[in-house]
């Protein structure tokens, strides 16, 4: 079993022994819920891939290549691999809280690429932090909008010639969100050290109120019972993925999509697909 099989499948029995279960207001559904949960991954040891259950690599590896660019439209490049930012969308085809968005545009700085200047000026710097929670705009008594950001900061660093991303999630759907989070913020690590010539570091995800909803109960006691001794799966990126992404680059979906998918073998579920719950 890999690390973060490991580490994953031992928060969900937390969860589900420990958890309070309570009904949340928002979404009308139950759940069980713990707070402070954090993994933490060498991404040199593996990619933190979940084979427990079967997670949709091209989904979110299309995703994060998505948020590196820095769009808010779904068209013309999400659209192609996933649908599953269509319930959060405006009349226009645009998300206004789309992660990208907010690191490249929505503060009037390009955080995500001076994030990479800064460490290429400066790489012993503690000071690079990438926010997508914006104040003005997000949560407490602002209007209820459809989506708020999850994952709402992260940080990166550089530590012995190793880059180590943390990133911060204020709420995780730990049945679908947090194995999709995980591993499409570890691949955005991956990128930004093959940017910045280090090697792949720690991964930290790091959750303030990790549950599983009511309806993927009996999901969760399945994965609970679940041995699986797969090696973890390695990624060695193609070259100039991060620069690729930038000009979204569909081809890199489907050649780094390629490079995981023939090393990955992860447990069926005999209970079928999980609902999402929103």
């Amino acid at each position: 079993m890999n690390t973060f099989d490991t580490q994953y499948q031992e928060a969900i029995r937390l969860i589900m022994e420990n958890g309070v279960e309570e009904r949340h207001e928002r979404t009308g559904t139950t759940t069980r819920a713990l707070p402070g949960v954090t993994f933490q991954i060498d991404m040199e040891e593996g990619f933190p891939l979940l084979t427990l259950r079967k997670i949709p690599i091209k989904l979110f590896v299309a995703e994060q290549i998505w948020f590196v660019t820095g769009e808010k439209q779904t068209e013309g490049f999400l659209r192609e691999f996933t649908k599953i930012w269509d319930d959060f969308a405006e009349e226009d085809g645009t998300i206004s809280t789309a992660y990208g968005y907010r690191w490249r545009h929505h503060f009037g700085r390009d955080q995500l690429m001076e994030l990479v200047w800064h460490l290429q000026e400066e790489p012993t710097s503690r000071q690079g932090v990438v926010v997508t929670w914006d104040p003005n705009d997000d949560g407490l008594t602002a209007p209820k909008k459809k989506n708020v950001p999850c994952p709402f900061t992260y940080v990166v660093n550089i530590i012995g010639g190793r880059l180590n991303l943390h990133n911060v999630v204020r709420s995780n759907d730990m049945m679908l969100g947090c194995p999709h989070d995980a591993a499409g913020f570890a691949l955005l690590g991956y990128l930004l050290a093959q940017k910045l010539g280090v090697r792949p570091g720690i991964y930290t995800h790091s959750i303030s109120h990790a549950h599983v909803y009511g309806d993927h109960f009996e999901h969760a006691f399945e994965l609970l019972s679940h041995e699986h001794d797969h090696p973890a799966v390695k990624l060695d990126l193609p070259p100039h993925s991060f620069d690729r992404a930038l000009k979204s680059d569909k081809n890199l979906v489907q050649e780094i999509y390629e490079i995981l998918a023939s090393q990955y073998r992860p447990c069926e579920s005999k209970l079928g697909r999980m609902k999402i719950a929103l």
